[in-house]
């Protein structure tokens, strides 16, 4: 059986996933690994035979298509949140990197260690290739050559003795604190009202304007109020129905549909006047409703206020449903692929507007694969390309930083003329789950039998246990001061905490137990950041050693 799998990597490839996926979804004490449970078979087969391990290409094409995919979905996000709690969420995980690496020279003198392996430990501690890499180029300018060797063999052996616990040790903090503090992902990601995180239901309401103060303002600037998250659509008025337009104003007994979550209807309806008896959102006998697949290219990456919908077509979108999620519409937002959007408009008028969003359900199932390919190989020449360091050190973005760079950047350009860089939702999500479970079954299987061996021959039980308190403490010392003292939401948190460690398993991990995409905001936020930092702090650990 194990010479079937070495000579055949594809079927080592797919009995690793196709065991470790099930397995993930067990529930220990109500928590469980979600995909990463793949890492830990990989591991686990990997530790049978040397030779029982997947082709190098297979984790770097997962890694790149997973950071591309979710750098692609988080752009606009990572966008807004750079200019909001950006610098706030760097500086968080710089101290702790920062603390960390005082911690490991502490360490080093304490056990005795030597500098060499201390570094690669660090680098694994928090699973960053790049800074193993940085570590490993230095000491090739700085070593003497009669001791290069060995110096170049120690980093990678502390290195792979900390790598496995740089993903468990995380996992298991982020497992700890969500029970401790009983976080409630739904509930928060609703108070957060961030577009991609909202999880929430949607209702409609039919409100009796009564209330005189509801008359001096316009529709637009009652819908634009920042303590109310809601969409008015059609108004009936004495026996009529019409377009909520946002240049005009209610008049006394109209009737009106506004469409929100239950809190905010309730909000509406007490400012406004009273739930009237009558419900019509059915009424068809003017305007009429409609579910529209967004397929059209030219739609998409366009803001909703430049389509000019009430003007062209007397229309107006009531609703965007992404993926499982439903999402009030406003000027700003843009349409991807995939969305289905809700408009209202004259029922003489649905055929016209459904030809110009298309509603092609085969069309958003298809990648294009020029945006995409082009897209994802610039990704990867940027990682490529060398850049300088002081001390006349380089170190490569690589596969991880340069895709999900580029991602991030055409994911909030969206397109660039006929060249739409978005994916469908459905197409994004699936190509992600590919990449993160082709990613770690590579890397679990390349590390098993190393990972066991030295083990076996008992010299790596300090590093490890080191590594792994290492780990522990600057994970669980993030989520402590990141919600405990800033106030930071535990779903970017987390998200934040798996960027700190540039580690695509914790990630992947912390998707699962939200539910939403609040950690890819979190993570794409802090990891290239995370990731420079950690190749210079290796440069500083090795000064004055060799």
């Amino acid at each position: 059986m194990i010479k079937l799998l070495i000579e055949n990597p594809l079927i080592l490839l797919f009995l690793v996933a196709a065991i470790g996926y099930p397995l993930g979804h067990l529930r220990v004490f109500g928590s469980c690994l979600g995909v990463a449970a793949v890492l830990f078979v990989g591991l686990a087969i990997g530790s049978l035979h040397p030779d029982l391990k997947l082709p190098e290409i297979i984790y770097i094409l997962g890694l790149a298509l997973f950071v591309y995919t979710v750098g692609l979905s988080s752009g606009p996000s990572f966008t807004a949140s750079l200019l909001r709690e950006g610098v706030r969420n760097n500086v968080l995980v710089l101290a702790v990197l920062i603390g960390a690496a005082g911690l490991t020279l502490v360490v080093q003198k304490i056990f005795h260690l030597k500098t060499t392996l201390t570094v690669g430990m660090f680098a694994g501690s928090f699973t960053n290739t790049p800074a193993l890499a940085g570590a490993l180029e230095t000491i090739k300018h700085l070593a003497p050559k009669e001791t290069l060797s060995q110096l170049l063999s120690e980093p990678v052996v502390g290195y792979s003795i900390a790598y496995p616990m740089g993903v468990v040790g995380v996992v298991f903090a982020i497992s700890l604190t969500q029970r401790i503090w009983k976080t409630d992902y739904a509930q928060e990601a609703k108070s957060l009202r961030m577009f991609g995180a909202l999880n929430e239901t949607l209702h409609v309401r039919t409100v009796l304007i009564t209330s005189q103060e509801a008359l001096n303002v316009t529709i637009g600037e009652l819908g634009n109020r920042p303590d109310w998250h809601v969409m008015f659509s059609r108004i009936k008025r004495q026996g009529h129905f019409l377009m909520a337009n946002p240049a005009a104003r209610f008049e006394l007994d109209d009737q009106v549909a506004v469409v929100g979550a239950s809190d905010d209807l309730e909000l509406v309806t007490r400012f406004l006047g009273d739930q009237s008896p009558e419900d019509i959102q059915y009424e068809r006998s003017e305007f009429d409703t409609r579910r529209i697949f967004v397929s059209n290219q030219e739609v998409v990456g366009r803001k909703l206020k430049d389509l000019h919908l009430s003007e062209l077509h007397g229309a107006m979108v009531t609703r965007v449903r992404r993926g499982d999620d439903d999402f009030l519409p406003h000027g700003d937002m843009s349409l991807e692929l995939g969305d289905r959007v809700r408009v209202l408009a004259p029922r003489e008028h649905m055929g016209e507007i459904s030809d110009f969003f298309g509603d092609s359900y085969r069309a958003v199932s298809e990648v294009d694969i020029l945006t995409f390919s082009f897209g994802l190989a610039l990704g990867l020449l940027l990682g490529s390309i060398p850049i300088p360091l002081p001390g006349g050190i380089t170190f490569k973005l690589g596969f991880a930083g340069g895709p999900l760079i580029v991602a991030l950047i055409l994911g909030t350009v969206g397109r660039t003329g006929k060249l739409v860089w978005t994916l469908p939702y459905s197409a994004n999500m699936t190509l992600r789950q590919i990449g993160l479970v082709f990613f770690l079954a590579g890397i679990g299987t390349r590390a098993g039998y190393g990972f066991l061996s030295i083990f076996t021959n008992g010299g790596g039980i300090t590093v490890f246990a080191v590594g792994a308190a290492l780990t522990f403490t600057a994970a669980a010392l993030t989520l402590w001061i990141g919600h405990r003292l800033m106030r930071i939401p535990m779903g970017l948190l987390i998200g934040i905490t798996a960027g700190l460690f540039t580690q695509p398993a914790v990630l992947g991990y912390a998707l699962e137990q939200t539910d939403n995409d609040l950690p890819n905001v979190g993570y794409a936020s802090v990891y290239p950041v995370a990731m420079i930092a950690k190749i210079l702090l290796v440069q500083a650990l090795l000064s004055g050693t060799l």
